[in-house]
């Protein structure tokens, strides 16, 4: 942790303030949401495809995906559990990795899929649609 003093110069010349700064924020939030998806704490949302299921965070969703956030928004519900009858389980599996880590390996033989469905749920850094407002 770093601590700087900067001044104010608005209001009060005297008025010192200090900025708290966390040098590994990024990696640390990174681990934690690992962890989140790992241990399946706090979530809130489950998927179901090949007869299995696979649950997640909306927070995460509404974050990578500007698809999921107007349907969460639009369709508020404690738990939704979204079918997703045409996707392979280890694509879902793979678009939710990348989700929550930022990427994946992927197989040749899923690739074409993966990328059809980040395409189609609009994930950000894999659809088109968001490569140019990625921070949006």
């Amino acid at each position: 942790m770093s601590i700087s003093a900067e001044e104010k110069t608005e209001m009060n010349e005297d008025a010192l303030f200090y900025l708290m700064k966390w040098h590994n924020f990024q990696k640390n939030v990174s681990i934690q949401f690992e962890r989140l998806r790992e241990e399946e704490d706090l979530v809130d949302i489950t998927f179901a495809c090949e007869g299995r299921q696979i649950r997640a965070h909306k927070l995460v969703l509404f974050a990578c995906s500007p698809y999921f956030k107007q349907l969460l928004k639009s369709n508020p519900c404690k738990h939704p559990v979204f079918f997703m009858n045409d996707v392979k389980f280890e694509v879902l599996k793979a678009i939710l990795e990348y989700m929550y880590l930022g990427e994946v390996h992927v197989s040749n033989d899923n690739l074409k899929e993966f990328m059809k469905v980040a395409e189609s749920l609009k994930i950000r850094g894999l659809s088109k649609d968001n490569k140019a407002s990625q921070g949006k």
